[in-house]
């Protein structure tokens, strides 16, 4: 073998680690995991990530390499430490999700449904326009750069090989599932409150009117204040949603420096 290819090996398996956690990561983060981003794009975004972290840290692959019980647990951390990093963001990237399926169904738009190409699942009209919108705030505002610099800061805290989360860490990220459905009620009230009046409004006229079709009136008004409220009050819903990927990216920070 040529001298200058005695070390390729070794490198090649070196790569193959530097991947691992920002793969990982864009398997849960937002925008990364969608349907529409090649996986060729993925691995090529991972490497460039991983290969000047790995660099910046000082690690030892076993002496048996990543084909045995030392190297498989070295890869579990990895795959578990990305995967808490991707996961944070994306809790509080649904909120927007959320929102948007708790102003559908107060507006009577629940049975309108629809493939979300970005989650591959069935959501509401509504749901999908607020996840496309808190998609187009998280590339505008670089959400998808801080996602990047904290993988890459999680290589100081957290290196290869001690990449295990700390049990405290594990129970902020799972507590911190309750604070999708804050957010997404709190990016929801300006529409869902307006429309809790709508409803109050429709309920008294059928109290003085029995002979009234309700739904014939209600479901009309329902969702001409519904369109009004969401035209009015889309650029306060835009910063609850940047709030709330903000909280996200803030628990990826803290996971990243092992807090």
């Amino acid at each position: 073998m040529p001298t200058g290819f005695a070390g390729l090996e070794a490198q090649l398996w070196v790569w193959m680690l530097a991947m691992i956690r920002p793969g990982a990561a864009f398997v849960a983060a937002p925008v990364f995991s969608a349907a529409q981003v090649p996986v060729q794009l993925r691995l090529v975004v991972a490497l460039a990530i991983g290969i000047p972290a790995t660099q910046a840290v000082a690690f030892t692959l076993p002496d048996q390499g990543l084909v045995s019980i030392a190297g498989a647990m070295l890869v579990m951390g990895e795959v578990l430490a990305g995967l808490a990093l991707g996961f944070a963001v994306q809790i509080g990237f649904s909120a927007a999700l959320l929102a948007g399926e708790t102003i559908s169904n107060a507006m009577g738009l629940g049975f309108a449904s629809m493939v979300d190409p970005a989650h591959g699942v069935q959501s509401t009209a509504l749901g999908s326009l607020l996840s496309l919108l808190a998609t187009l705030l998280f590339l505008a505002t670089g959400g998808h750069l801080a996602l990047a610099a904290t993988i890459f800061e999680s290589y100081r805290a957290l290196p290869p090989g001690a990449a295990w989360l700390a049990p405290d860490a594990v129970r902020g990220l799972v507590m911190f599932g309750g604070d999708l459905f804050a957010s997404g009620l709190i990016i929801a009230l300006p529409v869902g409150f307006g429309l809790i009046l709508v409803q109050l409004v429709m309920g008294m006229l059928a109290r003085s009117a029995p002979s009234l079709n309700l739904l014939a009136v209600g479901l009309p008004a329902a969702l001409l204040a519904g369109v009004v409220l969401l035209a009015v009050a889309t650029p306060v819903m835009a910063d609850a949603i940047i709030a709330a990927f903000g909280r996200g990216l803030d628990l990826a920070h803290d996971l990243a420096l092992g807090r």
